[in-house]
Formats: structure tokens, sequence, C-alpha cells
């Protein structure tokens, strides 16, 4: 739980030279250790085989990148030419070299992994108790974003932004980009939508708890938020994630005819759209229809696609986007602006890391579909209604990552492995679930 906090407050920002994220992968070290070393005790450790086998796959590939090669084998790999030319042109001679053609931002993005993993490794050892009270944290942390975000959109200076490179004047709450605030909201809705369908499932009516009606109107307020953070891709998602949520609510709930909680969740969701058409549809469009802008990253994706062709199978070293950009940018394009991410994490991965990555990303995919098949098919429980509002949390980065780089802030990072976590508990039986401690371990320490 600390080093999700620890996350929460010094994780928002995606750039990799910061002090606070070196603390934070610092932090996250120890428990990654203890974490494992606990996992390795567990008699049902090879249950989860497929999933440990890809956290090592993610976590040897930036490793893998930066083992030195002799000179005849890294001048003939693809994409090197430009680069042993240039060496050849100054005289140096050309050495063993990794890779990576930025091995210092390969080694940055390796550290980046430590906080992930770490949470990911503990949420398979970890209580019940722990794991069933993650939502709250989650909804909690949300509410205080969005707070710190009004106050940002109120005040009109910079004092109130926690990071140096960030939107000015919009909404960020503790991230250094609108977007993942978006994103992080998003993520939260399926959280509060299970919590109220559960204790109306539990007690049997709504009148009997205050939080069915916490969550309505929490769904509302993330809904209102979206819109006062204008970010395009939460506009765009927050329809599809609220019918997910709606679904996963009815699932907890039973099954049932829909009660108070899913119509109130339903109405604060249309109130909340009303809202955002009212009061933020307008500057949302101004984005979109600005006279001379120039939508960047569209006209970008089909550079970055041959750049990364050329560049097959092995890749140009994760972290070397901007490197490689900055080499096959067109003249006609350059302005005062940079283009330093993809804003497709899809494309910009086949571009650092080329098949080992592609091969990485299909696997993940096969442990998702299996994981989300069995979260979803079985019977209605509390850890069973939190997988499947993980499934929808990963399902919304996935989309995301599609247009921006969400999983290169690290607390999202973060909250994402949180969400892979809880999903890799489908495989074990519910009765495994509920007392995760006891009586499976070969031996007690």
């Amino acid at each position: 739980m600390a080093l999700l906090v620890f996350s929460y407050l010094l994780g928002g920002a995606s750039r990799q030279n910061e002090v606070r994220l070196a603390l934070l992968e610092l932090a996250a070290l120890p428990l990654l250790v203890l974490a494992l070393f606990a996992l390795s005790r567990r008699s049902d450790l090879a249950g989860h085989r497929l999933a440990l086998a890809l956290m090592a796959g993610v976590a040897i590939l930036p490793l893998a990148q930066l083992v030195p090669l002799p000179p005849q084998i890294w001048r003939g790999l693809p994409g090197r030419e430009q680069l042993d030319l240039a060496l050849s042109t100054v005289g140096i001679p050309g050495g063993w070299a990794p890779l990576s053609l930025t091995p210092d931002r390969t080694w940055r993005s390796w550290l980046a992994l430590l906080p992930p993993m770490a949470i990911f490794a503990a949420l398979l050892v970890c209580p019940a108790s722990f794991r069933l009270r993650l939502p709250f944290v989650i909804i909690g942390g949300t509410v205080l974003a969005i707070v710190l975000g009004a106050a940002q959109l109120v005040s009109g200076g910079d004092g109130l932004y926690p990071w140096r490179t960030t939107d000015p004047g919009n909404v960020v709450g503790f991230f250094a980009n609108r977007n993942h605030l978006a994103t992080f909201c998003l993520m939260s809705l399926p959280m509060a939508a299970i919590l109220g369908a559960r204790v109306v499932k539990r007690r049997g009516s709504p009148q009997k708890s205050l939080l069915p009606w916490i969550s309505i109107l929490f769904v509302a307020l993330v809904v209102v938020a979206l819109g006062a953070i204008r970010s395009r891709a939460g506009i765009a998602l927050v329809g599809p994630v609220l019918g997910a949520c709606l679904v996963a609510a009815w699932v907890a709930a039973g099954r049932g005819r829909p009660g108070p909680v899913l119509l109130g969740m339903l109405g604060a969701a249309s109130l909340g759209a009303l809202a955002i058409a009212v009061f933020a549809l307008g500057p949302l469009l101004v984005r979109f229809d600005t006279p001379g802008a120039r939508e960047g990253r569209f006209e970008n994706w089909p550079i970055v696609a041959e750049a990364a062709q050329g560049y097959l199978p092995v890749g140009s070293g994760i972290g070397s986007f901007d490197a490689v950009y900055r080499s096959v940018e067109p003249l006609e394009q350059l302005d005062a602006t940079f283009f330093n991410q993809a804003h497709n994490d899809y494309l910009e991965l086949a571009l650092e890391a080329g098949l080992p990555a592609v091969a990485l990303f299909i696997i993940f995919g096969i442990w998702f579909v299996r994981r989300s098949w069995t979260a979803w098919g079985g019977r209605a429980s509390a850890e069973r209604d939190l997988q499947r509002a993980a499934t929808i949390c990963i399902a919304v980065v996935l989309v995301h990552s599609a247009f921006d780089y969400p999983l290169r802030t690290t607390f999202i990072a973060c909250l994402f492995a949180l969400c892979c976590g809880i999903l890799e508990l489908a495989s074990r039986p519910e009765s495994d679930l509920s007392e995760p401690g006891q009586g499976r371990h070969r031996s007690r320490a």
C-alpha cells in the first residue's frame, strides 16, 4: 500500500530524469525482492507461470538491449548505418556497442519497471483483506486528484502544479498531463460501480448503507471532472467505460432486475454527460477546430511506422524514440514544438523493441483473454467482482495507449500492474482467494 501511495504522489510524470522517480524506483527494489521470495515459497506457484514468465520477459528485454556486441554484429543490425558512418567520419573506431542506440535511456527505462513489477508481485502474495480495500484507496485518490485539479483551474497560477513540465492552466491533479488524469478517472469508475453493487447484494437494499449512493455521486463527479479535464480520449472513452461498469455492477448485484443503484448510476452518468455538453463541449471542440492547428500525432504515425520497419527485427532500443524520430523527421514538419513520444505506445514499442516486443504483447493478450474469461465466467463474489473491475481498468489503458502513452507515467503503470495482479488471481480457486495466507506454503517463516 505504501508503494502505491508513494507512486501516486511521486509518479505522475513520464520524464525519466526526475529525482522523485528515482526515489520511487529505489523504494520498489526491496519490495520486489521480498515479494518474489514469498511467491517462490507458495505451493501454487506453478499456476502463475505464464504471468511470471511474461513479467520476466518484460524485465529481460531492455537488459538484453544493453549487452555489448562486437562491431561486426552491431554494424550489421538494421538502422545502424548512419551511426557507423558518423563514427567513421570523425575517425572514431567502432568498438563493442549495445543494441540500443541510447543505452542510458534504456537503462532508465528498465529502472522504471521496478515499481510496477514490485506491485504486481506483491499483489500475488498479499491477503484478501488488503485487496478488498484497494477500491477505496483508488476512489479516495481520484477524489483528491479532482479536488487539486479544481484548485488548479481556479487559481490561474502555476503554484499548484507538482511538475515542471505540465499543462499550465489545465486540470492535471497530481499528474503532469491532463490525459493521464483522465485515464486515472476512468480506471476508478469500475471500482466505484462494484462497491455500490456489492453492498446492495449483501444487505438487500441500498437504504441500509450510504455506500451505494456515495458510489453514484462519485460516478457523477468523475464524469463532470472529465469534462473539466478536456481530454479528448477521456471524453471518447467515458461512454463505453460506463457501459462496462453497469454490466459489472449488474453482475455484482446478482444479475437480477436493475435496482436503484444501477438506475442511479445510469442517471448520474446521464447528468454528467449533460454537464459536459453544456459546459465543456465548446472548449473541447475548439481543440479540434482551431484554425491552422494540426493533429501532429496522426500525421507523424506513418513516419514512425516507416522508421520501425527500418529497425526490424530488433528495434532501436527502448527509450530511443526521441533520438530516432529526430533523425527521420521531415524538414517541412519542423517547428517550435517537439514530438518526443509517438502518442501510440504500440508503434513506439515496435520501433524501440521490434519483434520481441510484438511477441510479448501477443503473450500478454493471450493471458488477458484467458484470465478475463475466468473472471467474468465465475459466480459473483467480492474477489470475482474486483477481478471484473480490473479487466475494465486494463482495457481502458490498452485502448488509451493507442492514442497516447499512459503506461510511461509511473503511477498509471503501477495501477495497471495492480489490476494485472488482481486479474491474475482469477487463476486460483475461490476457496484459495478467501484466505490467501493459510495452509498453502511449503514452509512457514
